[in-house]
């Protein structure tokens, strides 16, 4: 079988049994990731796996083109590259599909070889004078450390356990202690009361009238740290408590709980789907936190427009729903203020760790204008450290729980034992699908679309987002939906050889998360049997939405890229 064909077979072998395992089986997310991680594994060939493992640590060679005995090594993600060191040349053989040895190589000095004015490349001796007329491709020539030759040959050669299993562990690296945090965060905010003073505050701030911009605004700001379905849970009962109040609007409240909740949970870190697609593309967190608020508040407005729009053409009964009676609801509406948190108090565990790590990613950049001393530079990059800031911040909604409750460590650890049973989860999940993606790189996918970084950035980052929504709309999860996409597209992005901000291309996979919610959505049912909708109203008015809204971010993420494309 041709190797592109080959690789496009195991591409779509691993894509149905994700998609057919949650569809048909009905298995649970984690097992279809990690069922399609091994059987991808199984299919891939030694040939690709090996060439997988030296591409990751290699080098890219340009040869010279009057000067065969010399090469250059482009070198700038390999930081240890020195003159005098000693390389081997590879060339990749057309016939079996491996890289061979042809000559060693000695690092003579670094040049500016595209006049950028920065020395990433170096200039290499070829010291064999034979081995130019053994090279067959000089578009495939590689330069590599022979201990890192050894070691990508013998990772090549691993059994399928250990490939998952490293996938698997990398990923919970970089995710495990972020979601286990959010998750504790997001339970302390529910149980102490912090949660509900936000809404509480937001709608006394803005008024009863302009209750459904503080729906919004509550839902998107409670998204950051509590995943989607919490949020919901926790804020239509509100919604409904207005619609007692002021008899009507019902339609409008329940949207924009929506649109402010649901592009949170797609774009801002940290949980789970924009976290690992940051990971994964190497895309700065503060970046993401940042860029992922600004494309979701556009979307979010777009669905504050949608739903004032339905909102005037049609009247959403206030129904009876299996959460809430109605008489259970009045009960809630009058919990006394007095035994909430303050505002103050609610809001520092979620706006703390946002403005730790954006400070580290602002005094970090190459960019910023003040000088700072070395000491307080390592203070802040130790506090804005992901997992130090979501640490902190775990840590403050935890003792805001026992002040404002008055419970004990052995009552808190209920709660944050009940909050990490379901991280926990997400963490399976997630990794899962780490593992998936990596097995999914070892196919040599990336080749299939080596040619798209030169290609346009808008059909680069519009790919990314129609193949996230082909996913999304096969089996329903935008979290699954990203995870599965940036296995696809990260390897176009890994190596620093995209000719755009990786940040754009992360958050065209968030909005391609949103088309289309059906009945094959867990989201779309919470939506519809908390609020008391029927099906075919949820399909009126929630899909179109969420779909548009998705389509409104790629717009300004599009937009963005004409206007700003590097930062």
């Amino acid at each position: 079988m041709d190797s592109t064909w080959g690789i496009v077979f195991i591409l779509l072998a691993g894509v149905v049994v994700v998609v057919g395992s949650i569809l048909a089986l009905r298995l649970h997310a984690f097992l279809a990731l990690i069922s399609a991680a091994f059987i991808v594994a199984v299919l891939t060939p030694s040939a690709a796996l090996e060439r997988y493992q030296i591409e990751d640590v290699s080098f890219d060679v340009q040869l010279q083109m009057d000067d065969v005995q010399n090469v250059l090594i482009h070198a700038d993600k390999h930081s240890d590259v020195k003159p005098g060191m000693q390389y081997v040349l590879l060339d990749l053989d057309s016939d079996s599909k491996r890289y061979k040895e042809i000559a060693s190589l000695r690092v003579m000095k670094f040049v500016d070889h595209d006049s950028s004015g920065e020395m990433n490349w170096a200039l290499a001796e070829i010291e064999d004078g034979e081995a130019s007329s053994a090279i067959t491709s000089p578009m495939s020539l590689r330069a590599i450390h022979s201990l890192s030759l050894k070691s990508a040959r013998k990772a090549a050669n691993a059994t399928i356990g250990p490939r998952v299993a490293s996938g698997f562990g990398g990923t919970c690296v970089k995710i495990g202690i972020l979601i286990a945090m959010a998750a504790i965060i997001g339970k302390c905010l529910l149980d102490s009361g912090a949660a509900d003073r936000i809404v509480r505050t937001a709608l006394a701030r803005f008024g009863e009238k302009s209750a459904p911009a503080a729906f919004m605004t509550s839902g998107f700001f409670l998204g950051i740290p509590v995943f989607f379905d919490t949020v919901f849970y926790l804020m239509i009962p509100l919604g409904k408590a207005m619609r007692l109040r002021t008899g009507k609007n019902y339609i409008l409240y329940v949207l924009t709980i929506v649109c402010g909740a649901t592009m949170a949970h797609s774009l801002v870190p940290p949980t789970p789907g924009p976290l690992i697609v940051a990971e994964e593309l190497g895309v700065d967190l503060g970046v993401m936190i940042l860029g992922g608020m600004i494309v979701g508040l556009f979307s979010a407005a777009f669905g504050y427009c949608y739903a004032v729009i339905v909102n005037r053409r049609t009247e959403l009964p206030l129904r009876e729903s299996p959460d809430f009676s109605l008489a259970d609801l009045e009960e809630a509406m009058q919990v006394d203020e007095s035994e909430l948190p303050s505002f103050t108090v609610s809001v520092l565990p979620i706006v703390l760790p946002v403005a730790l790590i954006s400070l580290n990613t602002i005094v970090g950049h190459k960019s910023f204008p003040v000088e700072i001393s070395d000491t307080t530079r390592r203070v802040i990059a130790t506090l804005g450290d992901k997992n130090i800031a979501l640490i902190l911040s775990a840590i403050i909604a935890m003792a805001t729980l026992i002040r404002q409750k008055k419970r004990s460590f052995q009552e808190l650890s209920v709660s944050v034992q009940s909050a990490l049973a379901s991280g926990g989860v997400i963490i399976l999940i997630t990794a899962a699908g780490g593992a998936f993606g990596q097995v999914l790189r070892q196919t040599g996918v990336a080749g299939l679309i080596q040619d798209l970084p030169q290609a346009s950035p808008h059909v680069i980052c519009s790919l990314a987002f129609l193949i996230t929504t082909a996913i999304r709309t096969a089996q329903g999860s935008a979290t699954v939906a990203m995870i599965t996409s940036v296995g696809i597209m990260s390897g176009i992005a890994r190596d620093g050889n995209l000719p755009f901000e990786p940040f754009y291309l992360a958050a065209a996979i968030g909005c391609g998360s949103k088309p289309i919610a059906w009945m094959n959505d867990s989201g779309f049912w919470v939506i519809t049997k908390m609020s008391g909708m029927t099906e075919s109203e949820g399909l009126k008015y929630i899909t179109p939405m969420t779909t548009c809204m998705g389509i409104v971010g790629l717009i300004v993420v599009l937009i963005g890229l004409t206007v700003y494309p590097n930062f």
